[in-house]
C-alpha cells in the first residue's frame, strides 16, 4: 500500500476528474464506485479494478471485510479523510473507492423467453439507478439504452445501481428504431404510453419480450413507439397521469417476468 498525503496529488485529482465528467470517462475508458458495498462487489464480479483509494480509518472500521479489495492485486492507495474527500462524489463518504476500467458487457438476445428493457432519453440518474437495481432484481436479462441517455457510470447511477451494474449486462445503441426493428425478428416489443394501449393487465409476456420505456417528461418518441408490436400503458385509477420512469419500469419488469 502506498500513502497520498495531499490533495494535489494525480491520484486525487484524477479520481476526482473521473467523479465529475462523463466526457473524461469516456476518454479515459474508466470510472469511480464508491463505498464498501459496491467496490466489493466489483471484485466478486471480476471487473478490472485499476486501483483503490481507502482511508486509514476505513481500514480500521471494515477490517474484517476489505480483505477482497485490499488484496485484489491492484494498487491501493491509503490516505486520510481530507484527501479522500477531494475524490469523492458523496457528503458522508466511507472512505473506500475503486477506479475500474469501463465494463465489457454482452446481452444474450438467443435464449427465446429473456425480458429485456429498452431505456429512451432517460436523463435522471437516480432514475437509471434505480432501474438498473430493480432490473437486477426481477432477473431482467438486458438494459439498452439509447445514446441520449445519462451516463451508466455517473456516481448517481453507481450509486442507485447498488452493484446492479456488473450484474445486468447492458449496451447502448444510436439507432432505436433499428434495434428494435430487428428484435421484432424474433421478439415481441411493447411501448410502454400513457394512453390508446392494451391495459398491463391484459398482456401475457409469452416469450422474448421487450418493454420500451420513455423519457420523464415526454415518453417515447412517436418513431419508437411506433416501431414496436404493441403499445402498453398502465392502468391507474387515481387523478395522476402518469408515473415516475423508474417507479413504471418497476411496475412493467415485475408484470413482464411473473
Amino acid at each position: 500500500m502506498r500513502e497520498i498525503s495531499s490533495k494535489d496529488n494525480k491520484i486525487i485529482k484524477y479520481t476526482a476528474k473521473l467523479q465529475s465528467s462523463a466526457k473524461f470517462r469516456r476518454e479515459e475508458g474508466c470510472f469511480v464506485s464508491e463505498g464498501l458495498r459496491v467496490c466489493l462487489e466489483a471484485v466478486s464480479s471480476g471487473a478490472s479494478i485499476e486501483y483503490v483509494l481507502v482511508t486509514r480509518e476505513a481500514i480500521d472500521k471494515y477490517k474484517d471485510t476489505l480483505s477482497p479489495l485490499l488484496e485484489c492485486g491492484c494498487e491501493v492507495y491509503v490516505t486520510d479523510k481530507k484527501v479522500m474527500s477531494v475524490a469523492c462524489d458523496t457528503q458522508t463518504p466511507q472512505g473506500v473507492v475503486c477506479v475500474l476500467k469501463t465494463l465489457d458487457n454482452n446481452i444474450d438476445f438467443d435464449t427465446i423467453n429473456n425480458k429485456y428493457v429498452f431505456l429512451e432519453n432517460i436523463q435522471d440518474p437516480s432514475n437509471l439507478g434505480t432501474i438498473l437495481r430493480t432490473a437486477d432484481a426481477l432477473g431482467i436479462c438486458g438494459v439498452i439504452m439509447t445514446k441520449d441517455c445519462c451516463d451508466i457510470y455517473s456516481p448517481k447511477v453507481c450509486r442507485g445501481a447498488m452493484g446492479a451494474l456488473f450484474r445486468v449486462p447492458f449496451m447502448t445503441v444510436d439507432d432505436a428504431v433499428r434495434f428494435i426493428s430487428d428484435f421484432n425478428e424474433t421478439g415481441t416489443s411493447y411501448a410502454a404510453v400513457v394512453r390508446e394501449a392494451e391495459s398491463l393487465c391484459d398482456c401475457s409476456f409469452d416469450g422474448k419480450t421487450l418493454i420500451a420505456i420513455g423519457n420523464e417528461g415526454n415518453g417515447l418518441t412517436p418513431e419508437t413507439a411506433c416501431a414496436c408490436h404493441k403499445r402498453v400503458t398502465i392502468p391507474m385509477n387515481g387523478v395522476a397521469e402518469s408515473l415516475n420512469a423508474a417507479i413504471a419500469a418497476g411496475i412493467l419488469m415485475w408484470e413482464m417476468v411473473k
